[in-house]
């Protein structure tokens, strides 16, 4: 597996958010670097903890989603961009 495969995942949203007229059906995540954990503790990570998840999708995904749009995100979208980024941290490969 590259390295790019490796640092990057891509979520298909089940319920797409709306962005004035653009409809955003998926996100790309990237592994996030130390400093955008700032202010953040691996464990509410791990927990997937609402506030840190809120907090952390912003910093690594494409398009870059806002705090609000990630609380508007259908749970189980926002389940399946957790698990993503535990990923990062796991060591797991992407999902299929």
């Amino acid at each position: 597996m590259t390295k790019a495969a490796t640092s990057n995942r891509t979520v298909d949203l089940s319920a797409p958010l709306k962005r004035g007229d653009e409809s955003i059906t998926a996100v790309v995540l990237r592994k996030p670097a130390t400093g955008e954990l700032r202010g953040l503790a691996l464990t509410d990570i791990m927990r997937m903890d609402i506030d840190a998840l809120t907090t952390i999708i912003p910093r690594i995904s494409t398009p870059a989603l806002t705090e609000e749009e990630c609380r508007r995100m259908d749970v189980a979208d926002l389940t399946n961009v957790g698990v993503e980024i535990l990923g990062f941290f796991t060591g797991q490969s992407p999902s299929a």
